[in-house]
């Protein structure tokens, strides 16, 4: 792999309409907004934006679909400012570009109104098999799976779309990672299913895991533990990396797990949890592209959800790499059975 080198990021691209609130209302009372942030968000807009803001010299190339309309200017606009190319970017004519409603409440959770628009019309015909055949991208990204409209759609042939174009890309010699969304999919399972054959990095926080595995939702390390043992028999080829805000877990194929302690932040430190995971998912990237070893991955993806919890919006607190503030805590291994 040494003679590619980038990180394609593919799938949701949506515009978050951040509204910070006081507090979540009763049903019919009112809550005041303080303040109205607008930011680029999902998967693929999250990850490659905060590792734009990583500032690494990796190549990033952004691909997803947008509507014909001012969100769509705003999406273009600030990849460019990002310095990041459009070409990879289509153009749903006659459909909305995806947006979301984010109530946000300082120093605890957020609460997500999504209009699929543009990103539920991505198809695997916007996915050529020319796409992979003629990159020099080391990966290839794609998130959220179940979040995705027509690429979560099953084929004739019992694929999902989205493991069609997982399958163009692996077989194309990329390495391929995906993560999910913290969505109640009735085909949540089965879209997983499809997939994991074709995903060498599977990525998730502990209610994806949940939802992936059909267990009951668990942060405790031993129930991580489970979760990423069950994804990993589907056939995810490398490894599975369960996140949450107390700990990471990564069980690889080929025998190795760790766990990785997070240190927490003050409540006062916190601005947002947007775009977190997808903080956590860029950093961990950026250590796979650099073939680093899987605790420094782990430590600089749990460093770039940390510095990204400071912003209102998902990536805007993101540093360049070298002001990351490490944690001194390390993975440590554990015993697999």
């Amino acid at each position: 792999m040494t003679d590619r080198s980038g990180i394609i990021c593919a799938g949701n691209w949506i515009v978050d309409l951040v509204h910070d609130i006081d507090r979540w209302p009763n049903e019919s009372e009112l809550t005041r907004i303080h303040q109205q942030t607008r930011g680029i968000g999902g998967g693929a807009a999250n990850v490659i934006s905060a590792l734009a803001r990583l500032e690494t010299g990796v190549p990033l190339y952004p691909m997803g679909a947008v509507g014909d309309d001012e969100q769509a200017a705003f999406i273009l606009g600030e990849c460019q400012r990002l310095g990041l190319p459009t070409s990879g970017m289509r153009t749903k004519t006659g459909i909305a570009t995806a947006h979301t409603h984010v109530m946000s409440v300082a120093g605890q959770s957020r609460t997500f109104f999504y209009q699929g628009g543009a990103n539920d019309a991505l198809g695997v015909n916007d996915f050529p098999v020319g796409t992979f055949a003629d990159t020099q991208a080391r990966i290839f990204y794609l998130g959220y799976l179940t979040l995705l409209g027509e690429l979560d759609e099953t084929a004739e042939d019992g694929k999902t779309n989205a493991a069609k174009v997982l399958q163009r890309a692996q077989q194309a010699g990329l390495t391929t990672c995906v993560d999910l969304v913290s969505i109640h999919h009735p085909r949540f399972q089965d879209i997983v299913a499809s997939a994991a054959p074709f995903v060498d990095y599977f990525i998730a926080n502990e209610i994806e895991a949940a939802l992936a595995s059909g267990k009951g939702p668990s942060g405790s390390q031993d129930a991580l533990i489970d979760m990423a043992r069950d994804v990993l028999g589907m056939g995810v080829k490398r490894a599975v990396i369960i996140h949450s805000a107390e700990t990471v877990v990564w069980l690889g194929a080929d025998g190795l797990g760790l766990v990785h302690k997070v240190d927490q932040l003050d409540a006062d430190e916190i601005a947002s949890h947007l775009g977190a995971g997808d903080a956590f998912c860029a950093g961990l990237l950026y250590g796979l592209h650099e073939e680093l070893p899987p605790d420094h991955a782990i430590q600089i993806a749990a460093a770039t959800a940390r510095a990204s919890l400071k912003g209102l919006t998902a990536t805007s607190a993101v540093p360049p790499f070298s002001q990351l503030n490490f944690e001194r805590a390390t993975p440590t291994e554990i015993q697999r059975t």
